[in-house]
């Protein structure tokens, strides 16, 4: 079996470099909504990446549709994806992706990245996902450099809306999932170093009541107070949890109201839902649709629903175990280990696999504090985790590992 030891030195070599580009990265912010950040983000990522001399282009999305606060429907601009593809005829052909928006905006007090010892910096997006950008490029470029990679198609693909659901990035990961035979998504390992196993999905749901106003005072009788009333649907959502096993559904935040001396004639709440299980993401949908429903026919009130579970469950299944068997065999020659469990967070990882493709969505930086003040990256798993993926494309081009699902 071949050892493929001048693509891994290859990729040692470039530890320096590859640190630099992630502290660069993480500089500009590119969080969901901040359009500028997130264009200057696309252009430097149009730079890198052409260095792979696949066919380069960049995607116009249209804007992501959502409920503002006057419970109206809106949209709001999101950025261009990135699309690279290399030898799209080939006999085996790999999806490989990662978003590079933030969850912090332009206006967040985290913006800078700061060094807090030999191996450990601290910024926004350092591991989710700009590290994970870093390594699918070097592996990439690493892979390119072996005399079978000709064997191999891939396609790369960028999206700028994961961290709000990739509402419309989505069609384009279930047109990639359908042209590939299996996929690796660059989100960060979970914080052990453990890869997502099972991951369990998820719903975003707006819920939107229209009352009457009236002064609380002088006729209070006329009035329909939107906010009772939501209150009441709120108590009955959360009795869900109680009621659909393997359903969590919590109320993340409350919109409504004026002037307290009257009767308020708007309240809103935004909710998301994480399901075990499609049988459970179906009750889910049922039961708050029922609600919505019942409280849409009282007098007086007007009840607008919104909402789906953009992430369906993604399920351990036998060829996705497959695939981490041989990244176990990779990890091996390595010396890295290489485990997985469960996990309740989602990623596109959950899109590609309810398109039918099977993957593994947690190939990127190890670190930790994501989605918070305290998001550090390990900059040794950059080279680590960029020679693991290598090595399982390399494994793959040489015939030393073929998916028994691939024709």
């Amino acid at each position: 079996m071949a050892t493929h030891q001048m693509q891994l030195d290859w990729i040692d070599e470039q530890a320096a470099r590859m640190q630099s580009l992630v502290e660069q990265w993480a500089h500009v912010n590119s969080g969901s909504y901040n359009l500028g950040g997130l264009n200057t983000m696309h252009g430097m990522l149009m730079d890198e990446f052409a260095v792979l001399r696949g066919e380069l282009r960049s995607i116009d999305l249209p804007p992501a549709k959502n409920i503002d606060w006057a419970g109206n429907e809106s949209t709001t601009p999101v950025g261009d994806a990135l699309s690279i593809r290399m030898r799209p005829d080939a006999p085996l052909r790999v999806l490989l992706c990662i978003h590079y928006d933030t969850v912090y905006s332009a206006g967040h007090p985290f913006q800078q990245v700061t060094r807090v010892d030999d191996n450990t910096i601290r910024g926004p997006g350092v591991t989710d996902a700009k590290g994970g950008l870093v390594i699918l490029l070097h592996a990439l470029q690493a892979f390119e450099q072996s005399e079978h990679a000709s064997k191999v198609g891939w396609e790369v693909l960028i999206n700028p809306d994961e961290e709000i659901g990739s509402p419309v990035s989505t069609p384009l990961l279930h047109e990639a999932a359908k042209r590939n035979h299996f996929g690796m998504l660059y989100e960060p390992t979970l914080e052990d170093g453990s890869f997502a196993g099972a991951r369990r999905g998820s719903g975003y749901f707006t819920l939107v009541v229209r009352g009457r106003a009236a002064h609380v005072g002088r006729n209070p009788d006329q009035g329909r107070n939107a906010i009772h009333l939501l209150a009441d649907v709120i108590r009955q959502v959360a009795e869900l949890n109680e009621s659909i096993p393997g359903a969590t559904i919590s109320v993340g935040k409350i919109e409504g109201g004026g002037a307290v001396n009257v009767v308020p004639d708007l309240a809103i709440c935004r909710l998301n839902a994480r399901v075990d299980d499609v049988e459970t993401q179906k009750k889910v949908e049922a039961a708050v649709r029922e609600i919505a429903e019942t409280t849409g026919a009282l007098e007086g009130f007007e009840f607008f629903f919104d909402g789906q579970f953009y992430s369906p469950p993604k399920p351990l299944t036998e060829q996705t175990l497959a695939i981490f068997d041989a990244m176990k065999a990779c990890g091996e020659q390595l010396d890295v280990p290489v485990r997985w469990r469960d996990t309740g967070g989602v990623c596109d990882g959950n899109r590609l696999a309810a398109a039918g493709l099977p993957n593994v969505d947690t190939l990127g930086a190890r670190g930790g504090g994501i989605h918070s003040d305290r998001e550090f990256l390990a900059l040794d798993s950059l080279v680590e985790r960029a020679k693991l993926s290598a090595l399982l494309l390399l494994r793959l081009a040489d015939g030393s590992w073929r998916p028994d699902w691939i024709d």
